[in-house]
């Protein structure tokens, strides 16, 4: 029997009134991280891979598991499907998720994120579509900088381009997502996913499972722009009377 999984708890009850500063200042300066060697070792076996299948790309970052990897392979056949995930463990477990009549073409590797998106960016791969699935929220509100649209590596995420998907089981984190893709004059959808959908992953069957509602986040990525500061003021007020949806005219 599958364990009911709790609601996300937070002392957060709206969209963090510093995403648009968060977005504004690392738009502005460079991640100087250093890229860790695995990661590094990670992105050159895809980069050859790249260059050997001559697909159109599908990244499937903070994969865990896989099961989503692989889900995406069957549904894009002509694709490249690449799963990313930073735990050597939860790749390890991917086996238990192989269908016995899988389709399309995939591969996992274990990389940062941090590390790995920058790189695929300053490469310019050609990202047809990018998923982000479930879950990283980081809910307690001092922790925003920990959430991708509030860390320095958001400008990569961006940068690579593509259709970008999202879910969450805590609709504030994708609705801050859309606000710091408004700020870069991206217009974004969020809305409620029906209940009966196929999960894609165990985090989104765990959700289900607990009659938890599932949120999901849209957006093409395409030619990012900083809003001037003048605008930003009234952007977060948008955003904050927004409700469950935030979404800009193209």
């Amino acid at each position: 029997m599958q364990q009911a999984s709790r609601a996300i708890e937070s002392n957060q009850q709206d969209v963090h009134p510093d995403v648009v500063a968060a977005v504004a200042r690392y738009w502005q300066s460079e991640f100087q991280k250093p890229v860790a060697e695995h990661s590094l070792a990670a992105f050159r076996e895809i980069e050859a891979l790249l260059a050997q299948r001559g697909k159109p790309l599908i990244l499937d970052s903070c994969c865990g598991v896989g099961e989503s990897t692989a889900h995406l392979a069957a549904q894009y056949p002509d694709a490249l499907v690449v799963g990313i995930d930073k735990s050597a463990h939860r790749l390890g477990k991917h086996v238990a998720h192989r269908q016995a009549q899988e389709q399309g073409e995939y591969a996992l590797v274990r990389a940062d994120l941090n590390d790995f998106w920058r790189l695929a960016a300053k490469a310019q791969w050609p990202v047809q579509r990018h998923f982000l699935l479930y879950p990283n929220p980081w809910p307690k509100k001092k922790h925003l900088g920990r959430r991708w649209h509030g860390a320095p590596v958001f400008p990569a995420l961006v940068q690579l381009g593509g259709a970008l998907e999202m879910r969450s089981n805590w609709p504030i984190y994708l609705r801050e997502f859309a606000l710091a893709l408004a700020c870069l004059q991206i217009p974004a959808k969020v809305k409620e996913l029906a209940p009966s959908i196929e999960p894609m992953t165990p985090f989104e069957r765990k959700y289900q499972a607990s009659g938890q509602s599932l949120w999901q986040l849209t957006a093409t990525l395409q030619t990012p722009s900083l809003l001037p500061e003048s605008q930003w003021a009234a952007l977060q007020e948008v955003a904050s009377d927004s409700g469950n949806v935030l979404e800009l005219p193209a």
